[in-house]
């Protein structure tokens, strides 16, 4: 099939076509952009091959591109020409080969089959000629298009070479298959299940770029499915596996922590598509097998996982190498927090505890109320009504409390220097100790949220603690 008609619709290609005509090279469009448009998926980036030098190529496109930026990497023989919105990246067709200890190939000037050969999955392996005279023509050496349309994730060589040579791919399979929801095809899944302990050469941060790409899919619970099933979890994310499995004592059992796990993610990406807030999901239960109990009365009880959860975050966002800054506090804040709404109701919601709520959350208050949301998974649907409408309950009643107090954001209306100023007092523990009793009085509505009242309320207590304005 001719593709033509589509290359002409962005001017890039003429554009490289005259690049390479005048160099008197071979370039394909190669990669994600052709299987993306042959999907009908936007793209914004593109990747360029030819049978000689990618720099000198990727040079002359720059110089007849408006408004162009050259960036050229000569240790990797590769350039990339930025232009708008746009990515543009140039290598010259080459094979690779593999020393068992590392994913890093040793590379070698090659034809466009060896290039092809070196691409992890059929339908990335796909080709469409530049230059003259082959401007246009599709170059499917392995049936990239057929998988295509069976929606199928296969490699172009033997899995074990493919995923051998570089572990990485067997994440990018199943990235692949959760983004497109395609399967996975069996000998290529099989070859993933041998090779799984080779992703232990792999770095965190590649296996987590590639773990956010799933966590991100419509279905993520689809691509950590795959996961386990591969055998790559329990290398990857042990905590994670650790909620697998289910207990019975005396005929009581309790719920698979995993699979319920999978069902809050899913529950959340229906609601945000946000990254920190699908970990958050992953991770609101992940203290549950360190917490769990057995007794003969109750059954199996979790009690402190929430807390334990939260002290876990980090050192979890550290072993996946996940950032150590503000996403990282805002997923333990609402791992912390994930059971208090719910247990606003039973305390039959009163000013305090919503006061001291909004207080914690501040500005992810409704992030918080979507994770328990998505946190209901009973399969009783009368069970699930009723703590929905138990939630909406607990939001108007937060509602009316933030309009009333303004807590959310909350910061003590008088500042530690007013404190140090009116006692003539050096900095010290007793300055805090009055900024938290004030902050205290004001969330259990001893005094209201103003400077008048505390200040007031200042006043007392710093006489009870031996301070005086003379």
């Amino acid at each position: 099939m001719d593709y033509t008609d589509q290359l002409e619709k962005k001017p890039v290609f003429q554009i490289v076509k005259q690049a390479a005509d005048e160099l008197g090279v071979e370039a394909y469009v190669i990669g994600g952009y052709v299987r993306d448009l042959l999907l009908k998926r936007p793209s914004k980036d593109i990747d360029f091959v030819c049978v000689g030098s990618g720099i000198e190529l990727a040079k002359k496109v720059a110089e007849k591109l408006d408004n162009s930026h050259l960036s050229v990497f000569k240790n990797f023989g590769t350039a990339q020409v930025k232009a708008g919105d746009w990515e543009y990246e140039f290598v010259g067709a080459r094979k690779e080969s593999y020393r068992r200890d590392s994913r890093k190939p040793i590379v070698e000037d090659g034809s466009l089959e060896d290039d092809q050969n070196r691409r992890d999955f059929t339908i990335n392996a796909l080709a469409i000629g530049l230059s003259s005279p082959i401007y246009g023509k599709m170059l499917d050496p392995f049936g990239g298009q057929k998988d295509l349309k069976r929606k199928m994730i296969k490699t172009p060589l033997d899995p074990d070479i493919t995923f051998s040579d570089d572990p990485l791919r067997m994440l990018r399979a199943i990235r692949f298959a959760s983004q497109l929801t395609f399967d996975i095809a069996p000998d290529t899944f099989d070859g993933i299940v041998r090779n799984a302990e080779r992703i232990n050469i792999v770095s965190k941060e590649r296996i987590s770029d590639e773990l956010n790409k799933i966590i991100l899919s419509k279905v993520p619970s689809y691509g950590f499915k795959l996961l386990f099933h591969a055998g790559l979890l329990q290398h990857i994310f042990p905590q994670m596996m650790d909620l697998h499995g289910v207990d019975v004592i005396d005929g009581k059992s309790h719920k698979d922590n995993f699979y319920h796990t999978l069902q809050v993610l899913d529950n959340t990406a229906q609601q945000s598509d946000d990254l920190w807030l699908r970990w958050a999901a992953i991770l609101h239960d992940i203290a549950k097998p360190a917490t769990k109990r057995f007794h003969k009365k109750v059954g199996w009880t979790f009690h402190g996982h929430e807390d334990k959860g939260a002290r876990m975050v980090p050192k979890i966002f550290r072993q996946l190498k996940l950032p150590l800054n503000d996403k990282m506090q805002y997923v333990q804040k609402l791992v912390k927090l994930h059971l208090r709404p719910i247990a606003l109701v039973k305390d039959d919601i009163t000013d305090t505890a919503v006061r001291r709520l909004l207080f914690e959350a501040g500005d992810d208050i409704e992030d918080l109320m979507t994770l328990c949301r998505a946190d209901v998974t009973s399969k009783n649907d009368s069970k699930v009504k009723r703590y929905l409408a138990n939630f909406k309950k607990v939001e108007e009643k937060m509602l009316e409390v933030e309009e009333k107090d303004r807590i959310r954001n909350f910061q003590p209306p008088i500042s530690g220097e007013e404190i140090m100023t009116l006692f003539k007092i050096k900095p010290g523990r007793v300055i805090g100790e009055i900024k938290e009793e004030i902050k205290e009085a004001i969330l259990e509505g001893q005094i209201a949220n103003n400077k008048d009242e505390a200040w007031s309320y200042m006043l007392d207590i710093a006489a009870k603690k031996g301070l005086s304005t003379e």
